[in-house]
């Protein structure tokens, strides 16, 4: 038999968060191996709880939900996040799916459905419940894919004529991590050169304000 799913809940809400563990303790292949209330104690707990899924409040104290799902998804990259929100709009849920999550649930759901969006996630789908399925319209062809705050952040620093290494050193990270984001970066945009990301910056107002020392 396979090892239970272990799974994370981090919601500052205490009954949405015992409702959910109840009702997942109850399947024999998931595990509920911790529930947390803000986002800074589950990107400093991942190491050593090592959930297979997060599921992830977007509006929390100390660090929001899109917050900690990239940091999370940086430094973890294996780990699947859910969302778990009361918002169904579109630019939560697209912000949400741009930020790594691979699902996005709304709260008022039958919690059966939570463990459907659970076991796809675990199969490598991505996950929208009838809800949020239905506010997501197809954008138009022109339309780009949003950068994340994280990636907006490595843009500025390329921008600057700064090296992979420089940047990762700068922001803590590896500079795999960096390299992953600028493809990401390139390919949302549709840039091919370093040059087209710096002229990008300057068109788009990215540079503006920075000081010599940023």
């Amino acid at each position: 038999m396979a090892d239970p799913v272990k799974v994370l809940i981090v919601d500052d809400h205490p009954m949405v968060a015992e409702g959910i563990q109840s009702i997942l303790e109850s399947y024999d292949d998931i595990e509920v191996i911790g529930s947390l209330t803000d986002g800074r104690d589950a990107v400093e707990q991942m190491g050593t709880l090592a959930p297979d899924v997060v599921l992830m409040d977007l509006n929390m104290p100390n660090l929001g939900g899109l917050s900690a799902t990239e940091i999370i998804l940086e430094q973890h990259p294996g780990t699947r996040i859910l969302i778990l929100s009361m918002h169904d709009s579109a630019e939560y849920i697209s912000t949400a799916l741009s930020h790594g999550a691979m699902g996005y649930v709304l709260k008022d759901v039958p919690t059966e459905e939570i463990k459907q969006a659970i076991d796809a996630v675990m199969e490598g789908q991505t996950y929208l419940c009838t809800g949020a399925a239905g506010s997501l319209k197809p954008k138009g062809g022109d339309s780009r894919e949003a950068l994340t705050g994280r990636e907006q952040t490595i843009l500025l620093e390329l921008a600057q004529g700064k090296s992979n290494k420089e940047v990762a050193q700068a922001l803590d990270i590896s500079v795999r991590t960096v390299e992953t984001h600028r493809k990401n970066i390139k390919r949302k945009l549709g840039i091919s050169s370093t040059a087209g990301l710096t002229r990008y910056a300057l068109e788009h107002g990215v540079l503006q304000g920075t000081g010599a020392g940023f």
